[in-house]
């Protein structure tokens, strides 16, 4: 005679019911590591997670209907705040997709500028991943030493955008401005120091017998999960899913650039971490390879022009004198430094439906002042014809895809942004069941869920 709890029964096992012994937890929203946006309801046998589940939702913010409430320039500071981390990428990604609805061709030295630029935010993205992660291990000097390599290139985002974080630099057509002059000697400077700050790190943590044992074997998923929940990026990567868009879907000038895409083969978040390490490195030589190759230098107004500042040539306007101004060029202020109209002409594609001119012919005269107001004013805006478009970058995350619609009119009819984050965390209760209740935080910081990407 059998028991109740018994069974001799050769059907399929099914899913454990809630026993005596396990106990129903919630980490998060209000858990740290899950930064306010994140529920993870486990079910836990003492100290194993047995099952769990992935509760977004949080942080909606509707970035996709914002970004068809406004014209299609106005979208460009939505996308910051997707991965906030790394803006410049976004950024990009964007304005790809709106510039293939309109046709447009953007200048050489603009693609040099996106994917030095671009490049430098996702040193930045896995710098912050990398550091969080090894924080919530307990190994505070890493998180200290890559904040600080993460500043010195912020200095750098800085210099070029005006912005550290909310940059809102691409442009449908370009991007805001130039690069500043020596840009060049003070990038190389820094990539300098950053190397510095990678080896300490290496020499810290790579060969750390706690950090090895807390992450070899941990976090695993295999390779047909990771392609059946549509992985990509360094979490792919790490299971030897050998993509890259940068490779495999060229855009830019990444098909003229040499660099290595390194792969892992356990799936587990040491390996995550050596991806990461390396792609660093990675990103570090293709901004090396751009800048070196950079086509179109900066162009300067001889000290004998004929130049005057933008406020006397209003002031002149006003009183009608205008005479012998026709050709003058504008002084601009050094908050507008790469804004001149010689320099403004590499970074932009020569295309008046899309893109504002130069602020020296803004101020300067009226064709350029008709032409910015056409393009800001209600209904004169980009106008792209009936079509959608789909453009997709490399972000840090993985593959980063914007779908763009068009009815014709200065809104996008329909914004789409396919986010890297939400296919990892479609699949990240794979990585957390059958491990440690210690594992769930550091497992869940090698994922970089980053939450404005995820929960647009």
């Amino acid at each position: 005679m059998t028991s109740e709890t018994e069974t001799t029964s050769t059907e399929p096992s099914q899913p454990k019911e809630l026993t005596p012994r396990a106990m129903l937890l919630n980490v998060g929203p209000s858990h740290p590591a899950m930064h306010g946006v994140i529920r993870i309801v486990t079910q836990l046998e003492g100290e194993t997670v047995e099952k769990c589940e992935i509760e977004i939702g949080y942080l909606h913010r509707g970035f996709e209907k914002s970004c068809e409430q406004g014209g299609y320039n106005q979208a460009v500071p939505y996308t910051d705040r997707l991965n906030y981390v790394s803006p410049l990428i976004n950024n990009f990604g964007y304005v790809m997709a709106v510039e293939k609805l309109l046709g447009i061709q953007v200048t050489e030295r603009c693609e040099y500028i996106r994917v030095i630029m671009g490049e430098i935010s996702r040193v930045t993205d896995h710098l912050t991943c990398v550091a969080a992660s090894a924080m919530e291990l307990g190994a505070m000097t890493v998180f200290l030493y890559m904040i600080k390599a993460r500043e010195f290139l912020w200095e750098l985002v800085e210099d070029v955008t005006g912005a550290r974080l909310t940059i809102s630099y691409g442009r449908v057509g370009g991007v805001s401005g130039d690069l500043p002059d020596g840009f060049k000697e003070k990038a190389l400077g820094v990539f300098k120091e950053v190397r510095k700050v990678l080896v300490e790190v290496d020499k810290l943590l790579t060969r750390n017998r706690i950090f090895v044992d807390r992450t070899k074997g941990v976090g695993t998923i295999s390779r047909a999960d990771a392609i059946g929940y549509g992985f990509t990026g360094p979490v792919a990567r790490s299971v030897g899913i050998d993509y890259d868009v940068r490779r495999d879907q060229p855009y830019g000038v990444y098909n003229r650039l040499k660099f290595e895409v390194p792969l892992g083969t356990r799936g587990d978040n040491l390996d995550r971490y050596y991806v990461r390490m390396q792609e660093m490195e990675q990103s570090l030589r293709i901004a090396e390879q751009a800048l070196a190759t950079l086509p179109g230098g900066a162009v300067n107004v001889d000290a004998s022009g004929n130049v005057i500042e933008a406020r006397d040539m209003v002031d002149r306007a006003k009183m009608g004198q205008t005479r012998g101004v026709k050709q003058t060029l504008v002084q601009l202020s050094p908050n507008l430094e790469g804004l001149q109209d010689p320099r403004y002409k590499q970074v932009v594609a020569s295309d008046k439906r899309a893109v504002l001119p130069a602020k020296s012919n803004t101020y300067g005269n009226i064709e350029g002042l008709m032409n910015h107001f056409m393009l800001i004013m209600e209904g004169y805006g980009i106008q792209p014809p009936k079509g959608e478009a789909y453009a997709c970058v490399e972000g840090a995350n993985g593959e980063l895809g914007f779908y763009v619609v068009s009815d014709g009119t200065g809104r996008p009819y329909r914004v789409r942004v396919r986010p890297p984050c939400f296919a990892l965390m479609a699949g990240v209760h794979r990585m957390l069941e059958g491990f440690m209740m210690a594992d769930i935080v550091p497992t869940f910081g090698s994922i970089n869920m980053i939450a404005g990407e995820l929960d647009r």
